[in-house]
């Protein structure tokens, strides 16, 4: 079977330039890291890193019928974001409430909606949208700039945010090129992310970059960041498989908007995604085993890694509920190995943005 040609961020030359090792993700040739994902990892914890997402899809919902249209298979109320310049996180739900994709909607106008959806998911999202929306990700380039100074960083290119609450969005001035700046972000901390016309890409992300308090990070550091902060990942933590309630995302799908999740929270869902932090030595991985206190299987994590702020193995798993308070006693199986362990309160790791 012949391989299929990844697809190429707008930087992928950039990317070679800097050293990257480039790695295959969701059709995509993306940089996995550049110098090391804790170094890059901890950068964005403690000063600003620029990552491209480029490989992020978007969508574009146009006039009044098909953005209602859109509502029914939203989570979240469109009505909650009327105004020009807002953001809405949400979820592309089927008809049992399993969660397609996870997605942020922006209001451009009125009438018209960008969606921002997953790499893996765009096309599939495109097409269960069918006549809703029009994929119009090859116009853009998209960069995530996060971190405790990314603000001042801004502040440096002329770009003054600081009363830009958190999902806003607005128009500025790159490396003289316009760009949509979104406060939005996957790491828990401080910044935005970059919505940038494709033939501007290089001149903005060499702008940007410029800043020696800004580090180049990869795929590597954006998982770790996001476990840190507790943020499921499509595909991984939440599928089609899976509902809101289940998954800690209630919040994203407010009473009234579609009975199936209802249902789901009137009654309590079979199993709850929660947050594991490992007492003992050993890092989680997808698929280990979660067990009881008696060592019976009560669970299995769906992401796990090695914080590298806590320097402790953390992780995001599926349990029975009765299992999903914090601070209840649990083991991960590593390795043959049952290793200590408790759920514990979300995020891992307060970012600046709380």
């Amino acid at each position: 079977m012949p391989d299929v040609e990844l697809r190429r961020s707008p930087l992928d030359a950039v990317h070679d330039a800097l050293g990257a090792r480039m790695v295959p993700f969701a059709g995509w040739r993306m940089p996995l890291q550049y110098d090391g994902i804790i170094a890059e990892h901890m950068a964005v914890r403690e000063r600003a890193g620029l990552f491209d997402v480029s490989h992020m899809g978007q969508l574009s919902v146009d006039g009044a019928a098909d953005i209602a249209a859109l509502q029914q298979h939203l989570s979240n109320d469109l009505s909650r974001i009327t105004s020009a310049g807002e953001a809405q996180y949400s979820l592309l739900l089927n008809d049992a409430a399993g969660i397609e994709d996870d997605l942020i909607v922006y209001r451009i106008a009125a009438d018209e909606l960008l969606l921002v959806v997953n790499a893996a998911n765009a096309s599939h999202d495109a097409a269960l949208l069918d006549g809703i929306a029009v994929d119009v990700s090859d116009r853009w380039a998209m960069f995530a700039l996060q971190g405790p100074l990314a603000l001042d960083v801004l502040a440096s290119l002329g770009i003054d945010i600081a009363d830009l609450p958190a999902f806003r969005f607005r128009a500025v001035t790159i490396a003289g090129h316009d760009c949509t700046l979104a406060t939005t972000g996957y790491t828990g901390e401080r910044g935005c992310e970059l919505l940038v016309p494709v033939a501007a890409a290089v001149d903005v992300w060499n702008a940007v970059l410029a800043d020696a308090r800004v580090t180049p990070c990869g795929l590597g550091a954006r998982d770790t960041l996001r476990l840190e902060a507790c943020y499921p990942l499509h595909g991984n933590d939440i599928d089609a498989a899976i509902d809101p309630i289940a998954a800690g995302l209630g919040f994203a799908a407010p009473t009234g908007m579609h009975p199936s999740v209802d249902a789901i929270r009137a009654a309590g869902p079979a199993r709850r995604l929660v947050p594991v932090h490992v007492d003992g030595r050993g890092i989680p991985r997808a698929g280990s085993r979660v067990l009881d206190e008696a060592g019976a299987q009560i669970g299995e994590v769906s992401s796990g890694t090695m914080s590298p702020v806590l320097r402790a193995g953390i992780a995001l798993a599926w349990v029975h509920p009765d299992h999903a308070s914090p601070e209840t006693p649990l083991a991960i199986d590593v390795r043959g190995t049952a290793v200590p362990a408790h759920v514990t309160r979300r995020p891992f790791v307060p970012g600046s943005l709380r």
